[in-house]
This record gives C-alpha cells, sequence and structure tokens, in this order.
C-alpha cells in the first residue's frame, strides 16, 4: 500500500483514519454488489469448483503485482498453516454463500449477514479482549435492526414472514467462518505486506478448493456453462476478491475487526442505492429510518469502541512494509 496510509497527519481531530475508513466504504460497496451476481451465477455451475475458479483466478491475477512489489518470497511452514487456516475460513464462507443461494434468497443472506458485526465483536471480545463502550454495545444490535430494516422495506409483516430453511443455516455457518477470519487476520499477522499475505490466502485457498473439488471437476460440462458465468466469476475474482480481501485484511491490522466488520450494516442501505442507479424505483419512506439507523450505528462505532491501546494503533514489526 502507498506509504501515505499510514502517515499520522491522515488521521482527523477525532483520531480516525480517514484513509483507512474511505477505502472501507469503497470495499462495503464491492461487497454489496457481490450478493446479486453470485445469486445470477451460482445455478450455473457446482458451488465448489466456482469457487476453485474464482479463488484461481484471483491468485493468477495478484501474482505479478505481489512480485514486482515484493519479489517472491516462499513462506515456512509455520507461515503457511497461518495462511491456511485463514484461507480454510474464507473459502468456507464463500462456499457457504454459494451453495446457500442455490436454496434460499439473497434477502434472506442479506438479513443473515446483517448479524456479522454483532458474531466478530463476540469474537474479538474473548480472542482480542477487544473491550466495547457502552455507546458501542448499544450500537450494534441498533445497526442490526437498522440494516434489517432496510433489507425488508420497513415492513415487519414481512420480516415475521421470513420463513428459515436449511439455505439460511448453511449462510449463518459461513458467517460465523468470516467473523473468525476477520478476528484471526490480526491476530495471525505477523508483520509482513499486507499484499503477499493476501496472495498466499488466495493460494492456500485456491489448493483447498482443488481438493475439494477434484472428484466433480471431471463431471462438469465446460461448453454448456453461460458466459454470463464466467463473467460474474472475473468480477466477483477481481473486485470483490483482490480488492476487498487486501482491503480488508490491511484495515483489520489499524482499526480493529469490530470497526471493520461494522460497515457491513451498510451494504443494505448501499444495495439500495445501486438499484436507484440502475433505473430501480424509489423505496418506501418506511425504508430510511432503517437507514439512518444503520449509519448512526456504524459512525458511533468508529468514534466511540473503546479497544486495547494496541487496537487503535496499527500493529507494526520491525521488518513491516506497506
Amino acid at each position: 500500500m502507498p506509504t501515505q496510509l499510514s502517515n499520522p497527519v491522515s488521521k482527523s481531530r477525532t483520531g480516525l483514519d480517514l484513509p483507512v475508513h474511505g477505502l472501507m466504504l469503497v470495499a462495503t460497496f464491492l461487497v454489496a454488489t457481490s450478493f446479486p451476481v453470485a445469486s445470477a451465477i451460482t445455478a450455473g455451475l457446482d458451488s465448489v469448483v466456482l469457487t476453485l475458479i474464482r479463488f484461481t483466478l484471483a491468485t493468477l491475477l495478484f501474482a505479478p503485482l505481489v512480485v514486482w512489489r515484493y519479489g517472491l518470497v516462499l513462506p515456512t511452514l509455520r507461515d503457511l498453516l497461518r495462511y491456511g487456516v485463514l484461507s480454510l475460513l474464507m473459502v468456507a464462507f464463500f462456499w457457504c454463500m454459494f451453495a446457500a443461494l442455490r436454496t434460499t434468497t439473497p434477502l434472506n443472506t442479506a438479513a443473515i449477514f446483517a448479524l456479522h458485526p454483532i458474531i466478530t465483536a463476540t469474537m474479538a471480545a474473548i480472542l482480542l479482549r477487544e473491550k466495547m463502550s457502552l455507546s458501542a454495545r448499544v450500537a450494534l444490535p441498533i445497526g442490526a435492526v437498522g440494516a434489517i430494516w432496510v433489507i425488508f422495506r420497513g415492513d415487519p409483516h414481512a420480516f415475521l414472514a421470513l420463513e428459515v430453511g436449511q439455505g439460511d443455516l448453511v449462510f449463518l455457518a459461513g458467517t460465523f467462518a468470516l467473523a473468525a477470519y476477520s478476528t484471526l487476520v490480526k491476530v495471525l499477522h505477523r508483520g509482513e505486506p499486507m499484499a503477499r499475505m493476501t496472495f498466499w490466502i488466495l493460494a492456500t485457498g485456491a489448493v483447498w478448493l482443488l481438493l475439494l473439488s477434484l472428484p466433480r471437476l471431471a463431471e462438469v460440462q465446460w461448453s454448456s456453462i453461460p458466459t454470463q458465468v464466467f463473467t460474474g466469476i472475473a468480477y466477483l475474482s477481481v473486485f470483490t476478491t483482490i480488492v476487498t480481501f487486501f482491503i480488508l485484511q490491511w484495515s483489520t491490522t489499524r482499526i480493529g475487526p469490530t470497526r471493520v466488520a461494522s460497515y457491513t450494516f451498510l451494504n443494505p442501505a448501499l444495495v439500495l442505492f445501486i438499484g436507484l442507479a440502475l433505473g430501480e424505483n424509489l423505496p418506501p419512506m418506511a425504508t430510511w429510518p432503517g437507514v439512518m439507523l444503520a449509519i448512526v450505528a456504524t459512525l458511533v462505532l468508529q468514534a466511540n469502541l473503546k479497544a486495547r491501546s494496541d487496537d487503535a494503533k496499527p500493529v507494526r514489526h520491525p521488518n513491516q512494509q506497506t
């Protein structure tokens, strides 16, 4: 990353690292686009094979940048273990997402994903002893309510009519895996450049997926797969894998997992704005209080989350590069 991102001058008077939060808004927007794209292509290819192609393509595209910037540095066995644990959690999330969308709707998965910040905060409190102020403890459930409010357009009857099926439980398990990943990134980061860490997580993830998909690869009818499936995979590989991986991991080492995860509350609102940009009708007025709740909760969490002193500053090691 450019060195100016870690420049203390970039912090505002409130102590917020503005470049980090700006990048988090970009990543959150990209994540918001991933659910409809994944839903559109998941029926065209086996979930494991689809995720394998996504990780492999992302690894191949990211490799030249990492080699050019940092050189080819082979990880030790201990490093591979760290990367393997993180990639296994990320693979589990993506597989759960694609598998769940075969039997559930993007609406259901978005509602479940709104729980991600709360799950992450709980894990961070246990694993990182991340302490939260009273306002943050109140903001987390308010943010979840706001996000779910937006998802169901302010209609309580739609929420009460929500049916939880097997696909929803699968995605809930994936959300727990993502929360564990978000928390462990900070625990397992050893000061290496974040781009290098991202590359090896992608690469080891592709290995996990290759092992899982070996029995299915021979059954894939490649010529019958629609072009839009490969187009969607390319988009997910570049924008919602490489770019978001890098931003999320680097931001986690700067501002902590709970603050990073809290941006999830903004996903439903961003989905609404994306829909408006694509020509969809303005959502009902009952939706907008939920948008405001989600925004307020996110701002409160960024400003008032009280973590350990090393959570307010980047974790740095003598050999760390940015």
